[in-house]
């Protein structure tokens, strides 16, 4: 068999035998959220001086155009930049049909755009912001572009989680935590959800030629904790990195061979690590997704899955 997957006991391993031949990130086309600053530029800058035809998406243009320039200077490539506001179900919607009115393929899609709100704000659509901007709009963006990767593959789903959401659940019974709202656990949850999205979705798409894995980039020195408690934030930086570093894991995931007949699982330092008990429950992966999808109206908005 060409391409036989192969699910083991735990549900969030996939093993795949692909005879296809070598991975090779040269000329593939890769999409990549968040990648105007931090971990997401630097991601961006290592696949296109890896070979990559990088696509960026960004709310700032001028953060873009910058982009832009730093990496066709640091690597002769021109990467391009398209607008996406992933606070917006609307926005994902027109992104996803000027992406597709420009290509035709899609090997690689790194959703690593990510906030962390320590008060409680609302996205475009009117949803707690760390949930929506976090888990909904990569989950709705994944699946509005799941026909272009599957048509492309192989292919790779790269998620950035983060070692956050080890003591995290999922609130069903407050989801937007109405009642009693705390940063730091809303960030951890939409972590814990990204975990879950990418167990479910590595599942679905068994035999399909398309990887979906995650990863803890570790604490890395970006604008994600501007808005984080100084305190907090000192006592964090010994144990921070530089953006640099924390984009490693991100681009081996969507560069090496060595993680070709992978699928469904979580990494950090560019190796295989246990997620969270939570994390790997089959019915609260199931449950999480049927709820994601009525927030994002998925069942009434055009896909081929």
């Amino acid at each position: 068999m060409l391409f036989e997957p192969i699910l083991n006991k735990s549900f969030n391993f996939v093993l795949i035998i692909d005879e296809r031949g070598m991975w090779d990130i040269k000329d593939k086309i890769c999409l990549v959220t968040g990648a105007t600053s931090g971990i997401g530029r630097n991601t961006a800058l290592e696949l296109a001086r890896k070979g990559g035809r990088v696509v960026i998406t960004y709310r700032d243009e001028k953060k873009a155009r910058y982009t832009q320039k730093w990496i066709a200077a640091e690597t002769g490539k021109t990467i391009e930049v398209l607008f996406c506001d992933l606070s917006s179900f609307e926005s994902i919607c027109g992104f996803v049909s000027n992406f597709k009115s420009r290509y035709n393929q899609l090997h690689v899609l790194i959703n690593n755009a990510g906030v962390l709100e320590n008060t409680r704000k609302l996205s475009k659509d009117g949803i707690e912001l760390n949930f929506a901007i976090n888990h909904l709009g990569p989950f709705l963006l994944t699946n509005l572009l799941l026909d272009t990767i599957k048509g492309s593959a192989p292919a790779r789903i790269i998620n950035v989680a983060s070692g956050a959401h080890k003591n995290a659940g999922i609130n069903f019974d407050d989801i937007e935590m109405k009642k009693n709202f705390s940063g730091f656990k809303a960030y951890g949850q939409s972590k814990l959800a990204n975990i879950l999205f990418t167990n479910r979705l590595s599942t679905m798409l068994a035999g399909r030629h398309v990887s979906v894995n995650c990863l803890h980039p570790g604490i890395v020195t970006t604008d994600i904790f501007k808005n984080m408690d100084k305190i907090g934030v000192v006592m964090m930086k010994p144990f921070m990195i530089k953006p640099d570093k924390g984009a490693q894991t991100s681009v081996y995931l969507a560069t090496s061979d060595q993680v070709s007949n992978i699928s469904g699982k979580y990494f950090s330092r560019k190796k295989i690590v246990n997620s969270s008990s939570t994390s790997m429950d089959r019915e609260i992966a199931k449950k999480l997704w049927e709820l994601s999808a009525n927030y994002v109206g998925l069942q009434d908005r055009k896909t081929d899955n």
